[in-house]
């Protein structure tokens, strides 16, 4: 499905991207797996086929430059980038502070991880498909489409990536399709004990998540990988500036 091509994936090393590099490396795509630890990108790019490790901050243009380049000199072309660095910040989550507690440099730091951290490489690797053509596949989250409870500086900051989605794919097309992924709720290190008791029962938020989710459970990393797969291919030829959502019917849900 993706024979001959280069993807990126940034924040390759969570799990969200890792499953996304392994989705695109099993749909036949070289890859360049990028994130700020040296030992975790060498781990998983040795872990596939055809892959390059490219240790880079999201929020540093020249590290971002530089695996470019090594990309470039590696694979001879960059076909695809997955912006999939992200995350909450503690200390900008409602909880031990009220809203009007929170440190300002936290509040900062969760909107500069998650938009500039999808702004900047879209910069340095976009640049690189403008003549033979790409794709570019975001991931935002069901707190750009909901008000969840206590993320606040995290929910502002993907509804920012699903604007700048919208924007760069007026701002790239014909040459460049850019679309975004919006996962529901799934399991990962940040979240895991918000959620999850340490028996593994749903925790009180994650029992009121399960309930208004329709597919009634919590969603598998390879579910989000498959929509990106599907928006780098062939298949979606004609889709860009769209938010897929990934998220067992939660929006859709009314409570009701």
């Amino acid at each position: 499905m993706l024979e001959g091509r280069t993807a990126v994936v940034t924040g390759a090393t969570g799990a969200i991207g890792e499953a996304i590099a392994r989705a695109l490396a099993d749909a036949g795509a070289s890859i360049g797996v990028l994130a700020r630890r040296r030992d975790r990108v060498e781990a998983l790019a040795s872990a596939l086929p055809s892959a390059v490790a490219l240790e880079a901050d999201v929020l540093d243009e020249e590290s971002l430059r530089r695996a470019r380049e090594l990309t470039l000199e590696r694979f001879g072309r960059i076909d695809i980038l997955v912006n999939a660095a992200g995350g909450n910040v503690a200390a900008a989550t409602v909880g031990e502070w009220t809203f009007f507690e929170l440190p300002e440099g936290a509040l900062r730091e969760v909107v500069d991880l998650n938009l500039l951290g999808t702004v900047l490489p879209s910069r340095a690797f976009g640049e690189a498909m403008l003549e033979r053509g790409g794709s570019i596949v975001n991931v935002s989250s069901m707190a750009a489409h909901r008000a969840l409870t206590r993320v606040v500086g995290y929910g502002a900051a993907k509804a920012a990536v699903e604007n700048f989605t919208r924007w760069l794919a007026v701002e790239l097309a014909p040459a460049v399709r850019v679309n975004a992924v919006a996962p529901g709720f799934f399991i990962g290190e940040q979240n895991r004990a918000l959620l999850l008791a340490e028996d593994g029962s749903p925790t009180e938020r994650g029992a009121r998540i399960l309930a208004a989710t329709p597919a009634g459970r919590f969603g598998e990393p390879a579910e989000v990988a498959g929509a990106v797969v599907y928006l780098c291919s062939d298949a979606a030829s004609f889709v860009t500036g769209a938010v897929l959502p990934v998220d067992g019917g939660f929006e859709a849900f009314s409570g009701v």
